[in-house]
Protein backbone atom coordinates (compact mmCIF):
# COMPACT_ATOMS: atom_id res chain seq x y z
CA UNK A 1 0.00 0.00 0.00
CA UNK A 2 1.58 3.27 -1.11
CA UNK A 3 -0.81 5.89 0.20
CA UNK A 4 -0.09 7.77 3.42
CA UNK A 5 -3.44 7.30 5.18
CA UNK A 6 -3.81 4.59 7.82
CA UNK A 7 -6.76 2.44 6.80
CA UNK A 8 -8.24 2.04 10.24
CA UNK A 9 -11.26 3.42 12.04
CA UNK A 10 -14.76 4.64 11.33
CA UNK A 11 -15.49 4.71 7.59
CA UNK A 12 -18.44 7.06 7.03
CA UNK A 13 -20.53 6.57 3.88
CA UNK A 14 -22.65 9.49 2.74
CA UNK A 15 -26.44 9.22 2.98
CA UNK A 16 -28.93 10.06 0.25
CA UNK A 17 -29.82 13.35 1.93
CA UNK A 18 -30.09 16.80 0.30
CA UNK A 19 -26.71 18.35 -0.33
CA UNK A 20 -26.56 20.89 2.49
CA UNK A 21 -27.97 18.48 5.06
CA UNK A 22 -25.50 15.83 4.00
CA UNK A 23 -22.57 18.25 4.06
CA UNK A 24 -23.32 19.46 7.56
CA UNK A 25 -23.71 15.89 8.80
CA UNK A 26 -20.48 14.85 7.10
CA UNK A 27 -18.65 17.66 8.83
CA UNK A 28 -20.07 16.52 12.16
CA UNK A 29 -18.89 12.97 11.44
CA UNK A 30 -15.40 14.17 10.54
CA UNK A 31 -15.21 16.34 13.63
CA UNK A 32 -16.41 13.39 15.71
CA UNK A 33 -13.65 11.09 14.52
CA UNK A 34 -14.48 9.46 11.17
CA UNK A 35 -11.18 8.45 9.55
CA UNK A 36 -12.40 7.88 5.98
CA UNK A 37 -15.33 9.19 3.98
CA UNK A 38 -16.96 7.54 1.00
CA UNK A 39 -19.04 9.67 -1.35
CA UNK A 40 -21.97 7.54 -2.51
CA UNK A 41 -24.74 9.05 -4.62
CA UNK A 42 -26.49 6.70 -7.02
CA UNK A 43 -29.15 8.63 -8.94
CA UNK A 44 -27.83 12.15 -9.47
CA UNK A 45 -26.58 13.67 -12.78
CA UNK A 46 -22.83 13.42 -13.23
CA UNK A 47 -22.19 17.17 -13.18
CA UNK A 48 -24.04 17.51 -9.89
CA UNK A 49 -22.19 14.54 -8.43
CA UNK A 50 -18.86 16.05 -9.44
CA UNK A 51 -19.72 19.38 -7.82
CA UNK A 52 -20.96 17.71 -4.65
CA UNK A 53 -17.97 15.40 -4.40
CA UNK A 54 -15.55 18.28 -4.93
CA UNK A 55 -17.24 20.17 -2.09
CA UNK A 56 -16.82 17.17 0.21
CA UNK A 57 -13.20 16.81 -0.85
CA UNK A 58 -12.51 20.35 0.33
CA UNK A 59 -14.12 19.48 3.66
CA UNK A 60 -12.12 16.27 3.96
CA UNK A 61 -8.87 18.11 3.27
CA UNK A 62 -9.66 20.42 6.18
CA UNK A 63 -9.88 17.43 8.51
CA UNK A 64 -7.05 15.41 6.98
CA UNK A 65 -9.41 12.57 6.03
CA UNK A 66 -9.29 10.79 2.65
CA UNK A 67 -12.30 10.97 0.34
CA UNK A 68 -13.16 7.76 -1.51
CA UNK A 69 -15.63 7.84 -4.41
CA UNK A 70 -18.07 4.96 -4.67
CA UNK A 71 -18.20 3.04 -7.95
CA UNK A 72 -16.72 5.72 -10.21
CA UNK A 73 -12.97 5.83 -10.81
CA UNK A 74 -13.43 8.45 -13.54
CA UNK A 75 -15.14 10.81 -11.09
CA UNK A 76 -12.44 10.18 -8.50
CA UNK A 77 -9.83 11.09 -11.10
CA UNK A 78 -11.76 14.17 -12.24
CA UNK A 79 -11.95 15.78 -8.79
CA UNK A 80 -8.63 14.50 -7.46
CA UNK A 81 -10.17 12.29 -4.76
CA UNK A 82 -7.99 10.02 -2.68
CA UNK A 83 -9.40 6.84 -4.13
CA UNK A 84 -12.31 4.72 -5.28
CA UNK A 85 -14.40 1.89 -3.91
CA UNK A 86 -15.45 -0.73 -6.45
CA UNK A 87 -18.40 -3.10 -6.38
CA UNK A 88 -19.03 -6.20 -8.44
CA UNK A 89 -19.89 -4.31 -11.65
CA UNK A 90 -17.63 -1.26 -11.29
CA UNK A 91 -14.45 -2.38 -13.02
CA UNK A 92 -11.37 -4.00 -11.56
CA UNK A 93 -8.77 -2.74 -9.16
CA UNK A 94 -5.93 -2.99 -11.66
CA UNK A 95 -7.70 -0.67 -14.13
CA UNK A 96 -8.52 1.79 -11.35
CA UNK A 97 -4.88 1.74 -10.27
CA UNK A 98 -3.72 2.59 -13.79
CA UNK A 99 -6.14 5.51 -13.89
CA UNK A 100 -5.63 6.88 -10.38
CA UNK A 101 -1.96 6.15 -9.81
CA UNK A 102 0.12 4.36 -7.19
CA UNK A 103 -0.90 6.51 -4.22
CA UNK A 104 -4.65 6.12 -4.65
CA UNK A 105 -6.68 4.14 -2.12
CA UNK A 106 -8.58 1.37 -3.87
CA UNK A 107 -11.19 -0.65 -2.02
CA UNK A 108 -13.20 -3.59 -3.29
CA UNK A 109 -16.50 -5.07 -2.12
CA UNK A 110 -16.23 -8.83 -1.62
CA UNK A 111 -19.68 -9.50 -0.12
CA UNK A 112 -19.51 -12.96 1.51
CA UNK A 113 -16.70 -14.41 -0.65
CA UNK A 114 -13.14 -14.89 0.48
CA UNK A 115 -12.06 -15.79 -3.06
CA UNK A 116 -13.13 -12.37 -4.33
CA UNK A 117 -10.99 -10.77 -1.65
CA UNK A 118 -7.97 -12.82 -2.72
CA UNK A 119 -8.55 -11.75 -6.33
CA UNK A 120 -8.85 -8.11 -5.26
CA UNK A 121 -5.60 -8.24 -3.32
CA UNK A 122 -3.79 -9.76 -6.31
CA UNK A 123 -5.20 -6.95 -8.48
CA UNK A 124 -3.79 -4.31 -6.14
CA UNK A 125 -6.61 -3.42 -3.73
CA UNK A 126 -5.57 -1.49 -0.62
CA UNK A 127 -8.48 -2.82 1.43
CA UNK A 128 -11.39 -5.21 1.02
CA UNK A 129 -14.92 -4.95 2.41
CA UNK A 130 -17.27 -7.73 3.47
CA UNK A 131 -20.98 -7.50 4.16
CA UNK A 132 -23.72 -7.18 4.89
CA UNK A 133 -22.73 -8.18 8.40
CA UNK A 134 -26.24 -7.63 9.78
CA UNK A 135 -29.64 -7.21 8.18
CA UNK A 136 -30.14 -3.73 6.80
CA UNK A 137 -33.10 -1.98 5.27
CA UNK A 138 -30.91 -0.31 2.68
CA UNK A 139 -29.98 -3.65 1.11
CA UNK A 140 -32.41 -6.26 2.46
CA UNK A 141 -31.30 -8.91 -0.05
CA UNK A 142 -27.56 -8.44 0.47
CA UNK A 143 -25.33 -11.44 1.04
CA UNK A 144 -24.43 -11.95 4.70
CA UNK A 145 -20.81 -12.02 5.84
CA UNK A 146 -20.40 -14.21 8.93
CA UNK A 147 -18.14 -13.51 11.91
CA UNK A 148 -16.09 -16.55 10.88
CA UNK A 149 -15.47 -15.02 7.45
CA UNK A 150 -14.44 -11.69 8.95
CA UNK A 151 -12.10 -13.43 11.38
CA UNK A 152 -10.49 -15.46 8.61
CA UNK A 153 -10.11 -12.44 6.35
CA UNK A 154 -8.57 -10.31 9.10
CA UNK A 155 -6.10 -13.07 9.97
CA UNK A 156 -5.11 -14.20 6.49
CA UNK A 157 -5.32 -11.26 4.12
CA UNK A 158 -2.37 -8.85 3.82
CA UNK A 159 -4.59 -5.76 3.54
CA UNK A 160 -7.02 -4.14 6.00
CA UNK A 161 -10.53 -5.56 6.16
CA UNK A 162 -13.65 -3.41 6.37
CA UNK A 163 -17.03 -4.63 7.63
CA UNK A 164 -20.26 -3.07 6.37
CA UNK A 165 -23.98 -3.54 6.71
CA UNK A 166 -26.24 -2.91 9.68
CA UNK A 167 -23.38 -1.90 11.99
CA UNK A 168 -24.35 0.37 14.87
CA UNK A 169 -23.01 1.43 18.24
CA UNK A 170 -24.63 -1.57 19.93
CA UNK A 171 -23.00 -4.28 17.79
CA UNK A 172 -19.79 -2.57 16.65
CA UNK A 173 -17.61 -3.98 19.43
CA UNK A 174 -18.58 -7.53 18.46
CA UNK A 175 -17.62 -6.83 14.86
CA UNK A 176 -14.29 -5.34 15.87
CA UNK A 177 -13.59 -8.46 17.92
CA UNK A 178 -13.19 -10.36 14.63
CA UNK A 179 -10.08 -8.32 13.88
CA UNK A 180 -11.41 -6.05 11.14
CA UNK A 181 -9.78 -2.63 11.01
CA UNK A 182 -12.60 -0.52 9.55
CA UNK A 183 -16.32 -0.23 10.19
CA UNK A 184 -18.36 1.30 7.36
CA UNK A 185 -21.50 3.00 8.67
CA UNK A 186 -24.36 4.96 7.13
CA UNK A 187 -27.56 4.70 9.16
CA UNK A 188 -26.26 4.94 12.72
CA UNK A 189 -24.32 8.04 11.71
CA UNK A 190 -26.73 9.89 9.48
CA UNK A 191 -30.30 8.79 10.21
CA UNK A 192 -30.61 11.18 13.18
CA UNK A 193 -29.40 14.61 14.33
CA UNK A 194 -26.58 13.44 16.62
CA UNK A 195 -24.03 12.52 13.96
CA UNK A 196 -21.07 13.99 15.82
CA UNK A 197 -21.82 12.11 19.02
CA UNK A 198 -22.33 8.87 17.12
CA UNK A 199 -19.02 9.29 15.30
CA UNK A 200 -17.24 9.97 18.57
CA UNK A 201 -18.71 6.80 20.08
CA UNK A 202 -17.47 4.71 17.16
CA UNK A 203 -14.07 6.40 17.26
CA UNK A 204 -13.71 5.60 20.96
CA UNK A 205 -13.98 1.90 20.17
CA UNK A 206 -10.89 2.15 17.99
CA UNK A 207 -9.03 4.35 20.45
CA UNK A 208 -9.30 1.59 23.04
CA UNK A 209 -7.79 -1.05 20.73
CA UNK A 210 -4.04 -1.79 20.54
CA UNK A 211 -2.02 -0.64 17.54
CA UNK A 212 -2.28 -2.81 14.46
CA UNK A 213 -0.55 -3.34 11.16
CA UNK A 214 -2.61 -0.45 9.72
CA UNK A 215 -0.94 2.11 12.00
Amino acid sequence: MQNNHPLRGLYAITPEHPRETMRSQVEAALAGGARLLQYRRKSTPQAQRADEAASLLTLCRRYGVPLIVNDDAALASLIGADGVHLGRDDGDAAAARRLLGPRAIIGVSCYDRFDLACDAVRAGADYVAFGSVFATGRKPDAARATPALLTRAAAELPVPVCAIGGIDRHNAADVLATGVLMLAVIGDLFDHDATGAAAAAFAALFDSRPASRAD
